[in-house]
């Protein structure tokens, strides 16, 4: 990829000092790390609809499955104008190409789950909420990767959200550049793996609608695709599934490995599974593999490079 992958977020995760007390919430990963690799896109709600910096601070009041977005101290509702502003700052985003978002956790405005809504009655607050602008956002563009910034300090939910970030940036290039069937059942030869890692009933689903296309129109399939595909990789991988594709994997070489090879493979793969090696180990000695013994389809699947290994994602996956 050539270009950088562009990314909506909150502002303030940039540094940007639009917060309600005048100051940011900048992220250092985020400006530091995956900036190399991303290229944002900034949006603050509150800012952006005019509330001021400094400002009133608010909150999300009444039925969390509605709530109304309030300014406490001054008795403001807020709640129309907030919504009239999402609804068209997100319609302004379709043209940006985005392939992901991060957003800012506990925000009444850009909260994606377990944000505060406080009880009309009592003032009690429960964590049950979602940001105005996080909804309207997601509502929008369901099939978009969207985390927020704390989640992302764990390394499990980090690495799934980055590989859910570049398997859609190279979705649209193959839309751009092979849009046919051959190009779809390329897109999926070449993620079998990481597919399988995520959901073995996913995977072959996906299979199913890749092998199913004659008398299709070609749009809906990639509909139907990109759907069941958003889906797989939103769950979790665990140690038992990357085991299972280590396993695959290790059976392409059981003609060209000499015993004390096979006898490594094997053991690297079990000390994996005991949570005694962190991903790469297993994943790096299979490149090793791949190499030496040049095997051709192996050397195509993202399972074993979905993202920039400098960003050293596999190597606190355990």
């Amino acid at each position: 990829m050539s270009d950088k992958i562009k990314i909506g977020i909150s502002s303030c995760l940039l540094g940007k000092k639009v917060r309600y007390d005048g100051q940011h919430k900048r992220d250092e990963y985020l400006t530091k790390t995956l900036s190399n690799w991303f290229e944002y896109v900034p949006v603050c709600p509150e800012a952006e609809l005019g509330l001021g910096v400094p400002r009133e601070t608010i909150r999300l009041e009444g039925d969390p499955e509605a709530p109304d977005l309030v300014a406490p101290k001054s008795g403001t509702n807020l709640t129309n104008p907030m919504r009239k502003f999402c609804s068209r700052r997100v319609l302004d985003l379709m043209g940006e190409d985005l392939c992901g978002y991060i957003l800012k956790s506990k925000s009444p405005s850009c909260g994606m789950e377990r944000v505060k809504v406080y009880a009309s009655k009592t003032g009690m607050p429960s964590n049950t909420g979602r940001g105005l602008y996080a909804e309207a956002l997601m509502k929008q563009f369901p099939l978009l990767p969207v985390e927020e910034e704390g989640r992302l300090h764990d390394p499990a939910l980090r690495e799934k959200f980055i590989e859910q970030v570049f398997t859609l940036k190279r979705w649209r290039e193959m839309l751009r550049d092979d849009n046919s069937r051959k190009g779809l059942i390329k897109f999926h030869e070449r993620h079998k793996y990481m597919l399988m890692s995520h959901s073995i009933p996913h995977y072959r689903e996906l299979g199913r609608i890749v092998a199913d296309m004659k008398g299709k129109k070609l749009p809906v399939i990639q509909r139907d695709y990109l759907e069941k595909m958003t889906d797989s990789l939103r769950l979790r991988s665990t140690i038992s599934k990357h085991v299972n594709v280590l396993q695959h994997l290790a059976g392409y070489f059981k003609k060209q490995l000499n015993p004390d090879e096979k006898q490594e493979l094997v053991e690297t793969i079990a000390i994996y599974k005991k949570g005694n090696f962190p991903l790469i180990v297993p994943v790096t000695l299979i490149n090793h593999y791949i190499r030496k013994y040049q095997e051709p389809y192996l050397s195509q699947q993202y399972y074993l490079q979905p993202h920039p290994i400098e960003l050293r994602l596999r190597n606190q996956l355990f």
